[in-house]
């Protein structure tokens, strides 16, 4: 990790600290994701299967879930499956619970107007694959998107190498009510969501997080009008910790982010120079048996410690970078919590591991990254939703109302809505 010291860094310094990775914002990965979604959109299920059978050296495949769950049952083993089966089960009970309810407020006499719930028809989910295959993500996308309704979900991820299902993501699938998943990843899958192809119907919206090329898929088809959840690229944590925290918990916790992707990024803010280098000191310690120690020793080498005067000035740093996942490993977290503007979820104390929200507290770990968390929040049951204004009113209250209806339309030059509010005057 860079090291720097807050109070002594200018401006410059300060902004390149906090500063993602370069390649989230690669020219040559944006070109080549456009042209990926050109020829989707010209040649549409054709150029899927070119570009598939190109990156990833397989067609794009439609696996049923029934048989690769029950064979998932078999092998995962119980403990496994028991665990599986919590993280579900507490993943249905916060977001069925969080699901709003309609309203109707009558805001003068005789006049009602309701806001009513309906979900999203088709949304497409994409679930990280590869290496590691997320099945969590399935169940943290699924499952909310269940909850508020929606009845089509189209699910895609990235091919094995044996052309089956990961047997995790497959039981994930199964406890989320999926019949099925489309074998296919990265800017392809994202186009033939958004776009159609094939069999795979365009989708009214598109979730999940994914790589750099993932990402800029998601934002390219958003800016043609497809609706996304997020930006959801590369994972990132923050950790603000205190003299009382503990090193290798903390390193830990850094690298658990810091594996997922050689641009992962991580930062530590703290104003104790001992715990400061005892992390750093645990870091090459945990990396040296680490199974993805490649991957997270790239990213923490794109990652920062920053010593600071305070923790005042650690939450400032906070709300500046707005992680997506911001863990405050402090003894008093909640005299914190209220200062914290930015952050896609927060983890409070020492105990309160990042890893519990990845896969069963039961808030979806599907979060905004790449200082996104400024202006929006992570996946819950309002992504899967929109809501429709209703408004109702009796003959009296629209007779009432018809005359500065049409004054502030005529403030406004508009002469047809004028004359549609006075036509309500006269009939009444």
């Amino acid at each position: 990790m860079q090291r720097i010291v807050w109070n002594e860094a200018a401006a410059g310094e300060r902004r390149k600290a906090l500063a993602r990775p370069d390649l989230r914002a690669d020219a040559t990965m944006r070109w080549r994701v456009t042209e990926m979604l050109d020829a989707v959109c010209d040649r549409g299920w054709e150029a899927v299967c070119d570009l598939a059978t190109r990156i990833d050296a397989s067609a794009p495949r439609l696996i049923a879930v029934a048989p690769a769950a029950a064979q998932a049952r078999r092998s995962l083993g119980a403990e496994a499956v028991a665990a599986i089966e919590l993280a579900a089960e507490n993943i249905r009970v916060f977001h069925e619970a969080s699901r709003p309810s309609d309203l109707a407020v009558e805001t003068m006499p005789g006049l009602t107007v309701r806001k009513v719930w309906r979900a999203i028809p088709r949304v497409g989910l994409y679930v990280p694959g590869g290496e590691t295959p997320l099945f969590s993500s399935l169940l943290m996308q699924a499952l909310p998107a269940r909850a508020a309704g929606v009845k089509d979900l189209t699910v895609v991820t990235p091919p094995r190498k044996d052309g089956g299902l990961d047997p995790a993501l497959a039981l994930a699938a199964e406890l989320s009510g999926i019949e099925a998943v489309w074998t296919i990843g990265g800017a392809q899958a994202i186009a033939a969501l958004a776009f159609g192809a094939g069999k795979i119907a365009a989708c009214d919206k598109i979730c999940g997080p994914g790589n750099a090329w993932v990402a800029e898929a998601k934002a390219q088809v958003a800016a043609r009008g497809v609706a996304i959840d997020l930006p959801a690229g590369p994972s990132e944590l923050m950790v603000i910790a205190d003299a009382g925290a503990e090193a290798r918990v903390v390193a830990a916790d850094l690298l658990s982010q810091a594996e997922h992707d050689a641009n992962a990024q991580v930062l530590l803010a703290t104003p104790c120079a001992n715990l400061a280098s005892a992390v750093e000191a645990e870091l090459e310690i945990q990396l040296a048996d680490l199974p993805r120690g490649k991957q997270a020793r790239a990213a923490i080498a794109n990652s920062r410690l920053a010593l600071v005067d305070s923790l005042d000035e650690a939450v400032a740093i906070a709300n500046e970078y707005a992680p997506e996942h911001l863990s405050l490993a402090v003894a008093d977290p909640e005299a914190l919590l209220d200062r914290i503007a930015n952050a896609g979820a927060v983890f409070m104390g020492y105990d309160a591991a990042e890893t519990f929200g990845d896969y069963l507290a039961g808030s979806s770990h599907v979060l905004p990254t790449d200082g996104a968390a400024r202006a929006w929040g992570g996946i819950s049951v309002y992504t899967f939703l929109k809501a429709i204004s209703v408004q109702q009113l009796t003959s009296d209250r629209a007779d009432a109302l018809a005359a500065p209806a049409a004054t502030l339309a005529r403030l406004e030059g508009l002469e047809a809505h004028a004359r549609a509010a006075d036509l309500r005057g006269e009939a009444a």
